[in-house]
């Protein structure tokens, strides 16, 4: 089970960090990715990590504000994310891949989802 948390309201520039604690897994065994849907789009990539965290990728919307990392120690993969745009507005989803040596930006390569969190960023 994948549970997301950190998600709020913030103003334009703000800064958030969302979490993605596992449990009954081990997340230093999968690859990791967070993807986001804003309303009346489908859901797009954000950020992946590789299995044992050696390699990231950010999709160039966030490149530069964003950053995913894990805590193997706490189970946790994280999103900070900074400089906050109103185009950031969005669900954000938390996924985890078996097949995780390297980064993953495909939706279907994922095998387990979070319920998401709500990030809303005002003007």
């Amino acid at each position: 089970q994948l549970v997301e948390s950190g998600g709020g309201l913030v103003q334009t520039g703000g800064s958030l960090r969302l979490s993605c604690a596992a449990s009954g897994r081990t997340i230093g065994t999968y690859a990791m990715g967070w993807f986001r849907q804003a309303p009346g789009k489908e859901r797009e990539f954000v950020a992946g990590i590789s299995r044992g965290g050696t390699s990231t990728y950010h999709a160039d919307s966030v490149k530069g504000r964003f950053t995913i990392s894990s805590d193997n120690a706490k189970n946790t993969v994280y999103l900070q994310m900074n400089s906050l745009k109103p185009e950031d507005t969005a669900v954000y989803y938390c996924a985890a891949s078996n097949a995780g040596g390297v980064v993953l930006r495909l939706q279907r390569a994922y095998d387990y989802w979070g319920q998401g969190t709500q990030v809303t960023v005002s003007s």
